[in-house]
């Protein structure tokens, strides 16, 4: 049902049928680009919605000027021409005075509507459905100025109820921008400790004693997975919750999603679980007394070393485990693999002090990390109300006017 004072249109009929590919190839060549002048926008430089001119190729300005008929503008919306053919971007102030390149196409919405509105729609699902079914080559999907004309948009009563939604909307973004900025801070800042804090080079005080190099499999147990018969797997709760590798597992928590009546290795609440198949390396903390299957390892530390200590120092080895894995296509790392991988580690009083600070850290990232998902859920229920009509906007008069 269409609101009432909105309309169903297409953004042919936005655009007073205003829409413009970029240059052919035979125009502008790959040689021609430069480290600097005006930037050339291209399908992988339409990032979050809007064209990184950071990341585009550059042309010098006088050879820009001969191709001003794709020079960019203020409100511009920009597609991607081929494969990912539901990326756009919305041309602001850092990117206008772009050029529109060879891979793009470009829409200029008429001044009777809000390209930040129009920028918002086009992020709905379905629009990106409707785009990627239409696109038309099978390998390649690609797309045209024509397809592009006809698809369907609805838009608001005014230019003014447009604009009223999307600054509603851009407030929720910048509060999501900031948040992963603060993140980003966070994530940065935990890495740099680990770096510095799991190689000893920074110690805290009291603390003298000389680190000892040794082996996993001295300070812990290892139990390598073993995958039991597919009959055995059950959704009735039969046996116990089944973790075969990382599809069981959930930020960085297990997440079984079936169960075995055959028991064949197991792991305990607490123990740490590495990934042994592709991706390699991936750690996660169990929170169930489970079976695991051939694709995960459990990890348990004895009296040596301490369990969060353990846990932070494979993450901090995460990225490291390529160099270990084995095989081109699927890699994996066996027992010995595990067995044997050397690590520093200081007495027991240390380690806690040490997994102490890092978990601390982690618990503020996994704190902004649910304060982002909780704005980016509430930001698309708002655009499902306020891009549909359902929620309306208040105008007073002197608006309008």
């Amino acid at each position: 049902m269409v609101p009432s004072g909105w309309k169903i249109t297409s953004l042919g009929n936005i655009c007073d049928g205003q829409l413009q590919t970029g240059p052919f190839g035979s125009q502008l060549h790959a040689h021609e680009y430069t480290d600097s002048g005006t930037a050339v926008i291209m399908p992988k430089d339409l990032i979050n919605n809007r064209a990184d001119i950071n990341s585009a190729a550059k042309i010098p300005a006088e050879r820009a000027q001969t191709l001003s008929k794709h020079t960019l503008k203020d409100g511009d919306l920009l597609f991607s021409r081929r494969g990912d053919v539901a990326r756009f971007a919305l041309i602001d102030d850092k990117s206008k005075g772009s050029l529109c390149g060879t891979g793009c196409l470009k829409a200029t919405p008429s001044e009777k509507h809000s390209s930040k509105f129009l920028a918002y729609f086009l992020q709905k699902d379905a629009v990106r459905k409707w785009l990627e079914q239409n696109a038309v080559g099978q390998t390649m999907p690609n797309m045209n100025t024509s397809i592009l004309m006809e698809l369907p948009l609805m838009v608001a009563s005014s230019y003014v109820e447009e604009e009223k939604i999307a600054q509603i909307l851009s407030t929720w973004d910048k509060a999501i921008t900031t948040t992963e900025q603060l993140l980003a801070n966070s994530q940065h800042q935990k890495k740099a400790l680990m770096q510095q804090l799991l190689t000893g080079k920074k110690r805290f005080a009291g603390f003298n004693e000389k680190w000892e190099s040794t082996h996993l499999h001295n300070i812990a147990t290892i139990i390598m997975g073993s995958s039991p018969k597919s009959t055995a797997y059950n959704d009735d709760n039969n046996g116990l919750p089944l973790l075969q590798g990382n599809a069981d597992i959930s930020n960085r928590k297990s997440a079984p999603r079936s169960f075995t009546s055959e028991i064949t290795k197991e792991c305990q609440i607490g123990d740490i679980l590495l990934s042994v198949r592709a991706p390699v390396g991936n750690i996660a903390s169990s929170l169930h007394n489970a079976c695991i299957g051939r694709g995960v390892a459990a990890i348990r530390a004895n009296e040596w070393s301490v369990q969060p200590y353990i846990y932070q120092w494979l993450l901090w080895f995460e990225s490291r485990w390529k160099s270990l894995s084995q095989g081109s296509t699927f890699e994996s790392v066996n027992s010995s693999d595990i067995k044997s991988l050397r690590l520093s580690i200081p007495c027991i009083k240390e380690q806690q002090k040490i997994a102490s600070v890092l978990s601390s850290a982690d618990q503020e990232i996994e704190i902004l990390q649910q304060k982002l998902d909780y704005l980016k859920q509430e930001k698309k229920a708002l655009m499902q109300q306020l891009l549909t009509g359902k929620r309306r906007v208040q105008i007073n008069d002197k608006e309008v006017a």
